[in-house]
């Protein structure tokens, strides 16, 4: 058992809550009960668990636990203060794990009928990006592409808005350009959003496949965007608010086009 919170394998974990350690070695670092048993479910590589046994009493912790060992995955065990000198949690659960990041490439994307991803816009929260993932896997979209210098999916706060579905959705890192490129190549249909578009989003006819492509959370859509959108929308506001937060405007446009799916569905 690990009871020093300098030890080097300790130090390293905890540098995890890094951007640039998360980038460079391809990892992250997920605690607490759920998550950990999502991104197993999920079939997520783990390369470590980390165990405290003071702190873990759930029967299903150590049943997974017991079940990741038999496939050889490092199981590290550390002292309740150990623990705690990691975790992000006010009262931690005693089990995180240390599991391989996972990217897909944009140019091996090919998109068939029913097909849904959304595209974002330099996204600078990684809460947004987190929350929008887990709205995302709730109306079977395929994944999600961050353009430009975007969040992390990866950063802790975005893994716990996402309760999992980090793990269940595609991610795509690309810039403008690369994604020009695929677009042009492939002819998929693009709709942005804009509070100036003409079209109010519940008129649109969304095609299918389709990239639904969101700005970011100060500035919407950037410029050398805005040519690759096929279609803008418009969600209309009354208030005296002059935008909505990014998750939920995207799930207001990913709520309309999976509603109208249903519609044509049952009919």
């Amino acid at each position: 058992m690990l009871t020093n919170s300098s030890n080097p394998t300790i130090k390293r974990i905890r540098a995890l809550k890094n951007r640039r350690e998360r980038d460079d070695s391809g990892l992250t670092f997920i605690e607490g009960i759920r998550i950990v048993g999502e991104a197993v479910q999920m079939g997520a590589q783990i390369d470590s668990l980390i165990v405290a046994p003071d702190l873990l009493t759930s029967d299903f912790a150590h049943d997974l636990i017991r079940q990741q060992q038999r496939r050889n995955v490092s199981v590290i065990e550390v002292s309740a203060g150990v623990f705690e000198s990691i975790s992000a949690k006010d009262g931690p659960q005693g089990i995180g794990a240390v599991i391989r990041q996972r990217w897909d490439l944009l140019d091996s994307l090919t998109l068939r009928e029913g097909d849904l991803w959304i595209a974002l816009d330099s996204a600078q929260d990684p809460g947004n990006i987190g929350t929008i993932l887990r709205t995302a896997d709730a109306v079977a979209v395929k994944g999600l592409m961050l353009l430009g210098h975007s969040a992390d999916p990866y950063d802790p706060a975005a893994i716990r808005a996402s309760m999992g579905a980090v793990f269940s959705l595609g991610l795509i890192r690309a810039d403008f350009a690369a994604f020009a490129a695929w677009k042009r190549r492939i002819n998929v249909p693009v709709i942005g959003t804009s509070d100036k578009a003409a079209a109010d989003y519940q008129d649109i006819r969304y095609p299918s496949p389709l990239i639904l492509m969101m700005g970011s959370e100060r500035q919407g859509l950037a410029p050398e965007l805005l040519p690759l959108c096929d279609q803008m929308a418009r969600i209309p506001m009354v208030g005296r608010s002059d935008s909505l937060n990014l998750a939920v405007a995207t799930s207001v446009m990913l709520y309309e086009i999976f509603n109208q799916r249903r519609r044509q569905t049952r009919d």
